[in-house]
């Protein structure tokens, strides 16, 4: 009998024993479960982490667009420079973005003018919910977002100033602009800095991101001077055909698809069905905005030279981009177009008139980037309530004036030190070859 009564306790312990330490667990994991944050408090960080990862893809792939978009409206003999430009300026931007830029440009408590940051230092691998930032997004999506924004600054530039700069002292340009000048003045508005602070709209950068390149687009092309045989003593305009239309076609569409990104990933949320209904809306005025600038330039083209011009269509959309930029939310459909129609309208009249001050922008950056960020900035006031005219023209001058002021100050020293541009020979020879020993077409060349 004791030996039955010990077998049934044996039997008992095997049974019973796992089910209470299981329950144990169970009960653990409950409490556990229970401790946790819900997706209530977490799924907005995710959702908005995932729209910074998404929207960034798309505004890097802009890289590509400004690279192709550049190398069609130059010459056959720089287009190896374009790329090269492109790839190198990109890469330059992600390094001194990382080393002081990002935390330049976000400084946190600062006295709203100036504060020259850090290295950025991402979130720890794997990191608890506890230590997120769980009423935004990760830093390291946040980061990439932002890098994406200040290297299209400095494509901006690259464009304007073809055919005829050399290429070190162009990449100089690029670390200070992307690691120290736009940060500071981006400062001021994103950085919850003075301008910020005195009401000034831009909501995706119409002028942080596209007057800033702009600017300094136009002082390097007067510092830098025309092409050789670009404009004649009588005043006559000499035209200098791009290689590759097709080419510069392509990298226009891909900088309106990378737009989506830019616009809609400036959101800065997707947490809320209101905030992924209005990232979509933000689409939609985006793409009615270039396609009305595209539309706009194509008509006032051929109303003006008697055909149509396709790279003033190409200019057209991306003027339209650029125009709902600093308000891509508020506008009606109707207000996205005619806001884009008058980017369009913008860049055909203003890249002659640049002819006309002999101020040479190969790519037309200065009227698609300054003229229409100029337009777009003011356009906020018609549909942004909280917008108003001379807040708008503040920041617009204040933009101008620091940009323009300290683009114009580095250029004159690396044109001191240095020399900025390359000798005659090497201009008619080709940057190709002159500045790489390489050409984009070499079936095509002599000999």
């Amino acid at each position: 009998m004791k030996r039955f009564i010990h077998l049934g306790l044996a039997a008992t312990a095997i049974v019973v024993l796992p089910q209470l330490g299981f329950a144990q667990e169970a009960a653990e994991a409950a409490e556990a479960e229970a401790a946790a944050p819900g997706f209530d408090e977490i799924g907005p960080y995710i959702m908005t982490t995932l729209l910074f990862c998404m929207a960034g893809f798309l505004v890097f792939f802009m890289a590509a667009g400004f690279a192709m978009l550049e190398g069609g409206l130059v010459r056959s003999k720089n287009v190896t420079m374009q790329m090269t430009k492109n790839i190198a300026l990109f890469s330059i931007a992600a390094i001194m973005y990382w080393l002081v830029g990002f935390n330049t440009m976000y400084p946190g408590d600062f006295n709203g003018y100036f504060a020259i940051g850090g290295q950025t230092v991402l979130d720890p691998v794997g990191v608890a919910a506890a230590d997120a930032a769980l009423d935004y997004a990760s830093i390291g999506s946040d980061f990439f977002f932002q890098l994406v924004f200040v290297a299209a600054t400095a494509s901006i530039v690259s464009g304007a100033l073809a055919e005829r700069i050399k290429l070190w002292p162009f990449l100089i340009f690029v670390v200070i602009l992307t690691g120290f000048m736009y940060p500071i003045s981006g400062s001021w508005k994103w950085g919850a800095g003075w301008l910020d602070a005195a009401g000034f709209q831009d909501f995706a950068g119409s002028t942080v991101v596209h007057s800033v390149g702009g600017w300094a687009a136009l002082a390097g092309a007067i510092v830098l001077g025309p092409r050789l045989g670009k404009y004649g003593k009588d005043g006559k305009v000499t035209p200098m055909p791009g290689s590759n239309l097709a080419l510069a076609t392509l990298g226009t569409f891909i900088l309106w698809l990378g737009w989506f990104g830019f616009n809609g990933g400036s959101q800065l949320a997707m947490g809320t069905v209101g905030d992924v209904s209005d990232v979509s809306r933000i689409f939609a005025n985006t793409n009615m905005a270039a396609a009305a600038g595209a539309v706009t330039a194509l008509i006032l083209s051929q109303v003006m030279y008697k055909k149509p011009d396709l790279t003033m269509v190409l200019n057209g959309a991306l003027a339209g981009l650029v125009s709902i930029t600093a308000e891509p939310l508020a506008p009606t459909l109707f207000g996205a177009l005619w806001i884009g129609a008058v980017g369009g309208v913008i860049v055909v009249l203003t890249i002659p008139m640049l002819d006309k001050l002999k101020i040479d922008d190969v790519v037309g950056a200065v009227p698609v980037h300054l003229f229409a960020g100029i337009w777009g900035t003011i356009a906020v006031i018609f549909y942004n309530g909280d917008a108003n005219l001379m807040t708008q023209l503040t920041g617009i001058v204040a933009y101008g004036v620091f940009t323009f002021v300290a683009s114009l100050i580095i250029w004159f020293i690396l044109k001191a030190v240095m020399g900025i541009r390359v000798s005659e020979e090497d201009e008619i020879t080709g940057l190709d070859m002159s500045e790489l020993g390489m050409e984009a077409y070499p079936e095509f060349s002599k000999g």
